[in-house]
């Protein structure tokens, strides 16, 4: 009893309060980009959805017990089945891909009845405890020979899959994600050039091969991003209405409940993907100010745990968690800025959905954890 105590007493209230603080703001965002606008006195009921933002509601509760469910299990019982989570979020990233609930296209749910999930949330969190578990115990230094060992057990084979969906965001989270840990783990220089000459060997053989394999709308993103004119009325059109919302929020906001560009569904995908936008135009610059600045804090503390962690497995982790959750609010954040490709990126803890809400309370979860046990030893 005591023990439990005494790390109650590291209890990390900031990072606890940074992620239910920005899940509540994406509550009240979702609320309002949802709501059923009253414009000149006539109720504007098309594309209304009353249960959004009661369902996030739900999934908060959720993630808060997930959360606190992490904080009783030891991190180190992640390493023991690293590679059981590994295997098992695989089987259900192919399972996904075969029987799964396909949703505009893309066979990216499971559905069990009475609630759906995306396998590839999870997979994120597998993929970072079996990735650092391995640099845990290679205890050597990444020579060119070891990293392309690792990218072929723990990311090729899921990248592929979850491409195949086809999520080509998240596939890509998940590369960058490795190649980051990797160079904050010590690659070797030799590494680099090795691996910038092999890519500007191969680019001129796979673009095409990777350009033929994308949808067609995965396409239009992309020449969107580079000129909104080629696709003026699809995802070109979502850049600029999600410019367009950020802009007329000026410095203090519309106020809430007061924006338009949302609730008279100008912004697309105004809870899910551009929910920042939709967050700027009613808060403001100083609204997304105070947003950035809780993502930055977030990310600065979980690196900070990393640094303070007591063995490798749990600063390798750590340090995954953070790289991750950086990516995915620069990724996010430049779509609604144009300044990124639009990928379908969550923003995390605000964007609607409850497989994404869940999984970041449990790498919040586990970077708590990693923090309330930096004073033990283990044997």
């Amino acid at each position: 009893m005591s023990r439990l105590v005494d790390r109650l007493d590291h209890f990390d209230w900031l990072i606890f309060g940074i992620a239910v603080s920005l899940s509540l703001l994406g509550i009240l965002t979702i609320y309002s980009a949802t709501r059923m606008p009253d414009y000149d006195g006539v109720l504007i009921s098309e594309g209304f959805r009353a249960d959004f933002f009661q369902r996030q509601i739900i999934w908060l509760f959720a993630g808060i017990t997930f959360f606190f469910g992490v904080l009783f299990i030891d991190y180190q019982w992640f390493k023991r089945t690293a590679y059981l989570l590994y295997g098992i979020s695989i089987f259900l990233l192919i399972l996904a891909l075969v029987a799964g609930k396909k949703t505009m296209g893309a066979s990216r749910w499971i559905n069990l009845g009475f609630f759906s999930f995306q396998p590839t949330d999870l997979f994120k969190v597998s993929f970072l405890i079996a990735l650092s578990s391995y640099l845990h115990d290679i205890k050597t230094r990444l020579t060119a020979r070891v990293i392309f060992k690792i990218f072929f057990l723990f990311v090729l084979l899921p990248v592929l899959l979850i491409f195949k969906q086809p999520d080509l965001g998240s596939a890509a989270i998940i590369f960058i994600a490795f190649l980051c840990i990797i160079l904050i783990y010590g690659a070797e220089s030799r590494f680099l050039k090795l691996a910038m000459i092999i890519g500007l060997i191969s680019l001129p053989f796979l673009w095409p091969v990777f350009w033929e394999n994308l949808k067609d709308y995965q396409r239009n993103r992309i020449q969107a991003f580079l000129s909104e004119e080629v696709d003026p009325a699809g995802i070109g059109y979502h850049i600029k209405q999600s410019k367009i919302a950020i802009g007329s929020g000026g410095l203090f906001g519309k106020g809430y409940l007061k924006g338009t560009q949302g609730p008279l569904r100008f912004l697309p995908e105004r809870h899910t993907d551009f929910i920042f936008a939709a967050f700027a135009e009613e808060w403001g610059f100083i609204g997304a100010v105070i947003v950035l600045s809780l993502y930055i804090l977030y990310i600065f503390r979980g690196f900070d745990t990393a640094k303070r962690a007591r063995d490798n497995f749990g600063r390798y982790l750590a340090t995954g968690i953070s790289v991750l959750m950086g990516l995915y609010v620069f990724i996010n954040i430049g779509m609604a800025l144009g300044l990124t490709p639009v990928v379908g990126i969550p923003l995390p803890f605000m964007s609607y959905g409850g497989s994404a809400l869940v999984t970041n309370f449990i790498m919040a979860g586990i970077l708590v954890n990693i923090r309330m046990r930096r004073f033990e030893i283990f044997y």
